[in-house]
Formats: structure tokens, sequence, C-alpha cells
């Protein structure tokens, strides 16, 4: 296996309409070793581009493409010791699974004993051996995702690049290969670049996470550091379900002003946002971090906002709960327990030990 590394990338494509249009802007960054890494962002944030131009397949406008100690941006596709797995199975129908599984080899005139021991060896990982016989129609479509990395695996690249392969299952198949691809991570010890829009599937797999927006890197952090220490609000916004509420807000001392509510700062916040003291600020936070007073064992002396609720959506051992502040709806997420229910009084508590506060002119977190 081999690490990845990306020296001030930029790819520029020509519009007719818009002439030059930066998809990827001035990128670096390294994947490590056997590392897991997640591109993660909304459509056209230039993170499939990014991956294309690991693979060979899309040309840098500018900047260089390490794999290894190799520069490979001259390197053909088909010479990286790279292997893609896309969002189309790309399995070819009238060639059973084992056909399938060493086309790949067969082009490159590997010895037939060593392709069947490749095929074998693939099979026993994806727990596939019963398909080998079988044609593509007669697969579900997980079935077809196992085959397609399979065939990713049979070349024993250095790096396995991954374009959304989940993206064509239902809900529940989605869990079930996020849990597999994992476990075949650990198993191969690989080096892995994987895509996706998905924000659940980019925290639940990578070991780190970039995120990407109109072609600039946001963050590059473990999904912790994402969650908990988020950069700017694009951020804050994109890593959650529900996403981070944003709520207009002012500081006043140890005081914090919004439309409808004042909230008391806990003293280390006071500290950390002296400096913003008299200024207009965003208030985030979380909507696990707006709690039920009714279960609470000690009820709060401060931060606690009483409301009647709009909306309560039961999710079985969850709530999600909205409503108003001032101009801002807010969402909360809180204990099935609660019993709460939708156009009723409730009072709330507003955690601020885990708050966040941003700029509002450049979003960036304070």
């Amino acid at each position: 296996m081999a690490e990845v590394k990306f020296e001030n990338i930029v790819k520029e494509f020509e519009d007719e309409n818009k002439g030059k249009v930066r998809a990827v802007n001035d990128a670096s960054f390294t994947v490590k070793d056997k590392e897991f890494l997640v591109f993660v962002g909304p459509s056209g944030c230039g993170k499939t581009t990014s991956l294309r131009m690991v693979a060979g397949l899309e040309r840098q406008t500018s900047g260089n493409v390490y794999i290894g100690d190799r520069l490979v941006n001259k390197v053909h596709p088909k010479d990286r010791d790279i292997a893609m797995v896309f969002q189309d199975y790309a399995l070819y129908p009238h060639m059973t699974i084992r056909e399938n599984l060493g086309f790949g080899l067969k082009n490159l005139k590997t010895p037939k004993a060593e392709i069947d021991a490749k095929i074998n060896e693939a099979a026993s990982i994806l727990s596939i051996e019963n398909l080998l016989d079988r044609k593509p129609r007669e697969l579900s479509g997980g079935q077809k995702q196992r085959i397609a990395v399979g065939r990713a695996i049979v070349r024993n690249p250095s790096v396995f690049l991954f374009d959304e392969p989940l993206s064509n299952l239902d809900a529940k198949l989605r869990v079930q290969m996020r849990v597999e691809l994992s476990e075949l991570h650990k198993r191969l010890g690989a080096t892995i670049i994987y895509v996706t829009h998905d924000q659940v599937e980019a925290m639940t797999l990578g070991q780190r996470i970039v995120v990407m927006n109109g072609g600039e890197i946001q963050q590059i952090a473990t999904p912790e550091e994402l969650y908990e220490n988020p950069s700017n609000m694009f951020v804050a916004g994109f890593i959650g379900s529900p996403p981070m509420n944003f709520i207009k807000a002012r500081l006043d001392g140890n005081k914090l002003h919004t439309a409808a509510n004042t909230f008391i700062l806990p003293d280390d916040k006071v500290a950390l946002y002296k400096e913003y003291d008299g200024e207009q600020v965003i208030f985030g936070i979380r909507p696990e971090d707006i709690l039920a007073t009714k279960l609470l064992n000690k009820q709060p002396e401060n931060n606690v906002v009483s409301t009647n609720l709009k909306v309560v959506e039961h999710l079985g051992a969850e709530l999600l709960i909205y409503f108003d502040n001032g101009d801002d709806q807010i969402t909360g997420r809180v204990s099935a327990d609660a019993k709460l229910k939708a156009l009723e009084p409730v009072e709330l508590y507003f955690n601020l030990n885990k708050m966040q506060l941003f700029n509002p002119d450049t979003q960036e977190r304070i």
C-alpha cells in the first residue's frame, strides 16, 4: 500500500457561459498509508473530480499528485497501481462472476493459476464463493457491489478508490455494506479514498474526512473533531443529522442575547469569547444539546426556554421537536420518554457547555 499526496492541486474546466470554472482550488493534503479517507460534500463541490485526478481520469490544471514516492502527473491510469469502484457496478452481463473478477488480470496476461488463486482469495474475503458461476443478472444489488469490490481486490493495488459505491442500494443494505467495507479495510490494511455526499456514511467509515464545498477544502479532521470543533458554519451545518442550529445573537459580558431569550454563558466560554464582547455573533447549538427539563434530575437555574412546539416527529426512541426563536426555527432531539406533543407548552434547557459561536461575516468558528 502507499500514501497519496495532493500538492497545490488546481482543476479548471471550460464552461460555454461562465468561461473558466475552478472545480478544485489549491488543494493540498496527504492520505496516509493504510488510511481510510473520505471526501464528503454537496453535489458539485469537487470531491469526485479530486478522486478522478488520483486515478488519472482527469488531468489537473496545475499542481502535483504523488502515489507513494512517485510523481504520477503524466502516468497513465493503468500504470498508477490503483483500483476504482464506481457507483455503477460496470459488470459484463455475458460473463460469469468468476470471469468478471478475472477479466482485468487476464488482460494483463497474468498466469491462469495466479488468477484463480486471487479470485478464490477475494471470494473468500467477501463471502461470495457460491456466486462465482452465476451471471450478474442473477444477483441482487448488494451482491453486485461485492463483485465490483472483489474485482478491485484481485488487482492488489496500492490504493483503492471508491466513487459513491453505495448510492444505488436501499437504506438497510447501505448500512450492511458500510459495516462490510469497514471490516474489509481492517482486513486488507489498504489505503482507501472514498467519495460520498452522505455525511452519515462519511462519519461511520472515515478515519479522517475531507469536507469540500465549492472546490475548496473546508476542513480535514477525524469524525469526532469535525463534529465537536467544526472550523466554520458550513462544516457545522453539513456534519450532523439534524444539522446544528444557528441563531442570531449578541454577546454582552456573560450574557448571550437572542431575539427571544437571554442565555448565561459558562465561565470558560466568557473567557474564550471576551474579544467579541458587544459584537453580533451566530450562536450554534446541536439538536441533542437542547434537553427537556422534565427529564433532568436537577432543574437548571439558567438557560431554560419556555416555548410552544410547532411540530413533533416521532422516531421511536427519540423525538425531533421544532420551535421558533424569533425569526430562527430551532430543531431539538430529545428522548421519547419526554412524551412531548405539538402545540403544547414546554420548557427546554439549552446546554451552553456544548455551544459554538461563529463570526457572522466570515462564518468562521470563533
